[in-house]
């Protein structure tokens, strides 16, 4: 039992060795590049990731009939390559960050709608930063953060240990400060309390134990409710924010803080407000269908008494 486990041990850490052995040259090959050669090196890439993830564009096809069923295959296939575009542009831009400074990053991303977040800062309760992986979320935090206004990010860490450091330097090199998942609460509360804000990224299928059933696109989706809670119990402003592209640039558009729903029920209000900030995203999703990320499996969990979707 010992030596399988020793075998598997070794077998994990290889394969994190050789994952970053084919990812880290990459990206440093990216940063070194223009601007607009790196998007296109990268669009090679993405390139290659479409033509070898077949799995995942099934999911992003399921998605798709599920929450858009009046869209025909070929807009569907549409929507799906425009996703990988969206995935390879990012990529290149998560490579430059280290070019980017206060003077500069003004050519790449701009604000629309600045003062409804200058609002909820000004609360004085904190800030809690909605925001899905819409468009350049990456680049959102990172871009805030030169303007002057650094956050918390909340993250899952990734599988592989030597990425998620890799990727993790970059993210912070702005400024901005990360706060793991399984830290979430106490991370969350404490930044908080400094009127600080926290980014998270509210669009991803949650466990039943975590989350709540809510609809998107018309279908219940499991959602974690933990930002609902920790608003009502905190009075932090909550304020959506993404970053799409649009043109030759990124936007970063604040709409205004919303409006919780709290009649002093904590559960009720928890599903209502999870509700609240999902059709947020939905509204976002469907302005730029193919900038989000379709290939996850969002509909994943479902009630004891309903199949599974995938």
């Amino acid at each position: 039992m010992q030596v399988y486990q020793t075998w598997i041990y070794c077998d994990l850490l290889l394969r994190h060795r050789l994952e970053y052995a084919l990812i880290w040259p990459a990206f440093k090959l990216l940063g070194l590049l223009p601007r607009k050669a790196a998007r296109a090196a990268a669009q090679g890439i993405g390139w290659i990731f479409w033509c070898t993830s077949p799995r995942l564009q099934r999911v992003a096809h399921r998605n798709l009939q599920l929450a858009m069923p009046e869209l025909s295959g070929a807009e569907r296939k549409r929507i799906v390559r425009g996703v990988y575009r969206s995935l390879a542009r990012q990529m290149a831009e998560v490579a430059l960050l280290p070019k980017l400074n206060r003077e500069n990053v003004s050519d790449v991303v701009v604000y629309e709608d600045f003062e409804n977040y200058a609002e909820a800062v000004a609360r004085g309760r904190g800030v809690l930063f909605l925001t899905a992986h819409v468009g350049a979320w990456e680049l959102s935090a990172y871009a805030h953060a030169l303007n002057g206004h650094p956050l918390y990010i909340l993250i899952r860490a990734l599988d592989n240990p030597l990425l998620n450091s890799l990727v993790n330097r970059y993210r912070t090199s702005s400024g901005n400060k990360i706060i793991e998942k399984r830290d979430f609460l106490r991370g969350i509360l404490a930044a908080l309390k400094e009127n600080q804000a926290v980014g998270i990224l509210a669009d991803q299928n949650s466990s039943m134990t975590e989350g709540v059933m809510v609809d998107f696109f018309g279908t219940p989706a499991c959602t974690a409710a933990g930002l609902a809670r920790i608003a009502l119990k905190t009075g932090a402003a909550v304020v959506p924010g993404f970053t799409y592209w649009s043109g030759d640039k990124y936007r970063l558009r604040f709409e205004p803080p919303l409006t919780l729903v709290s009649t002093g029920d904590a559960d009720a209000d928890a599903i209502a407000n999870t509700q609240l900030f999902t059709k947020v995203i939905e509204n976002w999703v469907r302005q730029f269908p193919d900038q989000w990320l379709w290939i996850h499996r969002r509909w994943k969990t479902r009630p004891p008494s309903e199949p599974e979707i995938y």
